[in-house]
């Protein structure tokens, strides 16, 4: 194709240059005859066009607007948030029918094995100087931010994973803590013979609901109101946050908190299981059926007896549904339990606390907001956020909004709710926790439970194979509520020393803490012992490593290391199953205002005729 026949009959090539205007010289041939600068003009008028059409979209189509809100500062000049700001991003893993799985080809077992000779099992708790303590979280990152949120007043040991309440990831509280100053390791002259373990799961997403906050309440709310609202300053993140947590089922952090605590009481207690190899007999474990129930007890599984564990012990799942009488999810058979104006008493301290404790967080991030308004329980919510996605994810940017300050508010919000909830202020916590107690004495004295008047499963219960009684190590996984039902229900009345809990200030110095007695993987170790200076077998409370003094428990001496003699502990909480009425707390017809024109210290239901 000729020079001549692209400039006078090729409408494209006429389109993109430049045309003989009457207004404008006609440009200067080059001696080849080609107008110069061809390809610049081509990529301007390009360019040209593209932002063009930008512009168009940006003004007439678009979801975005560019308008002035006013600040402190002046206008601000921000676009709108993204439509998918709060939406719910899920991440299907993994692929519902892959095309590259063949099993047959990726067998587990292949043989030659090599050597595989067993050494002895490990000891710590019993040979070992001292108790290797549990102090941190892996895998998890605080908020960078925190420093500059802070006052001049800081602590500079501050850990914010220790002000979560019952989202905090489990630790090693410091020795002393609940009032006993000694360790978990066998005391001088005592020897452990056997351990009944209780635990929480591991770290989860939020649950499907919430009485107050709840982070999928929230993000929907932000998602459906995407196209009015703007954040600016700290919040200025949100504008293209999308909500990225399930809903119940484990974390893989907390898949590895049950690992490591297996692992961590295989080492401690793994010699144990030496009666078990002169028994001839295999342990028995017990969960619940519920998804994150069953996930954290084959993850303890796995880090206590290692890939595989088919073989080295028996997991009994127990139903967690309504009808099911299981002590590990008592509520399920306790009618007054799903009865909010009973079980659900937390919530009015709750609310006043926070009005307190966030006043100026609210009064600081309100601002920074523009189109939605933020209220006391958005904020509180935000705190649930920053716990929910960094067990979840492993960092959230909400942890950098609020002051050290803030978060030990939050942290002790949580400690109003359970102590309300689900301890020694909730009217319906002892009932609650008493079969379990009633499983402990019958272990304890290797003999079957009496009578089945609570949340005991006698199927279950009265069958030497599902419910042995002669184990010396026995582990069982609940929720945080049952743990909390069972402190209650066992009288470990220390914790109760500074209730009822007031809603208008936090004391400096309170007994009950939630991040201590109820974080993510929680575990109660009922410690026995043969010691030589008592003649009876002892036992001690160990709650996340710390010792828990047992004065409250009829019977139980003041003793420096925690222990009680275990008949005088059978026989005090024998009394306590006589005193304790299921049918009248879980199904009697009574009632109790709310807030503090009734209080219980005791978890236990109004008397028939005093309220």
């Amino acid at each position: 194709m000729s020079t001549s026949y692209k400039e006078t009959a090729d409408p494209e090539a006429q389109a993109l240059l430049p045309q003989d205007s009457t207004d404008c010289p006609a440009p200067q041939q080059t001696p080849s005859g080609r107008r110069p600068y061809r390809l610049r003009h081509v990529l301007l008028a390009y360019a040209a066009g593209v932002l063009s059409a930008v512009l168009v979209e940006l003004l007439l189509c678009s979801h975005y607007s560019f308008s002035a809100w006013s600040t402190p500062d002046g206008p601000l000049y921000a676009d709108l948030a993204s439509p998918d700001a709060g939406s719910t991003e899920v991440h299907n893993f993994p692929p519902s029918a892959p095309t590259n799985a063949f099993p047959s080809l990726f067998p587990s077992h292949v043989g030659h094995a090599g050597p595989t000779p067993t050494g002895a099992e490990p000891a710590l708790v019993a040979t070992a100087p001292s108790y290797p303590l549990h102090t941190g979280a892996p895998h998890l990152l605080g908020p960078i931010a925190l420093n500059r949120n802070s006052s001049s007043k800081s602590d500079s040991h501050f850990d914010i994973f220790k002000h979560w309440g019952n989202l905090s990831p489990w630790f090693s509280v410091e020795r002393g803590s609940f009032g006993v100053d000694s360790g978990p390791e066998a005391p001088d002259s005592c020897r452990v013979t056997g351990l009944h373990l209780l635990h929480r799961h591991g770290a989860r997403y939020p649950t499907e609901w919430a009485s107050y906050g709840g982070p999928a309440n929230f993000s929907a709310r932000l998602h459906n109101a995407a196209d009015g609202w703007n954040a600016s300053g700290q919040l200025e993140f949100m504008n293209h946050w999308t909500y990225k947590l399930g809903e119940e089922i484990l974390t893989p952090f907390g898949r590895q908190q049950l690992f490591d605590l297996g692992v961590s009481m295989r080492m401690k207690y793994g010699f144990l299981l030496e009666n078990f190899t002169e028994t001839n007999t295999l342990p028995v474990f017990r969960t619940e059926s519920q998804d994150r129930m069953l996930a954290s007890a084959l993850n303890f599984a796995l880090g206590f007896f290692g890939y595989p564990f088919e073989g080295q012990y028996q997991q009994s799942i127990t139903i967690e549904d309504n009808g099911y009488n299981n002590t590990l999810a008592p509520y399920k058979t306790c009618p007054n339990a799903g009865d909010r104006t009973k079980s659900d008493r937390a919530i009015p301290y709750v609310k006043q606390w926070a009005s307190i404790y966030l006043h100026d967080a609210l009064e600081r991030l309100r601002p920074q907001l523009h189109g939605y308004e933020l209220t006391i329980e958005d904020v509180y919510t935000l705190q649930q956020m920053c716990a929910y996605e960094t067990v979840a994810i492993g960092y959230s940017k909400f942890c950098e909004l609020f002051t050290e300050d803030e978060w030990k508010g939050f942290n002790y919000a949580m400690d109003l709710y359970f102590w309300y909830d689900s301890a020694f202020g909730s009217p319906v916590a002892r009932v609650q926790g008493i079969g379990y107690v009633q499983e402990l004495v019958s272990r304890l004295t290797h003999t079957p439970i009496p009578v089945h008047n609570s949340s005991t499963n006698a199927t279950l219960d009265d069958n030497p194979i599902t419910f042995p009684l002669s184990q010396s190590l026995y582990v069982d996984a609940t929720h945080e509520v049952v743990v909390l039902n069972v402190i209650t229900a066992l009288n470990l009345t220390s914790f109760a020393a500074d209730g009822p809990l007031p809603a208008d200030h936090m004391p400096e110095h309170r007994a009950f803490k939630s991040s201590h007695l109820a974080p993510f993987a929680t575990n109660i170790q009922f410690q026995l012992l043969a010691c030589e200076s008592h003649p009876d077998p002892q036992i001690r409370v160990i709650i996340n490593d710390g010792v828990v003094p047992l004065t409250g428990i009829r019977g139980c001496p003041e003793d420096k290391d925690g222990k009680c003699p275990v008949p005088a502990f059978v026989d005090a909480q024998r009394d306590i199953i006589a005193k304790t009425d299921w049918n009248w707390a879980c199904h009697g017809d009574w009632h109790v205002p709310p807030g503090p024109a009734w209080n219980t210290t005791t978890g236990d239901a109004p008397e028939p005729g005093s309220v």
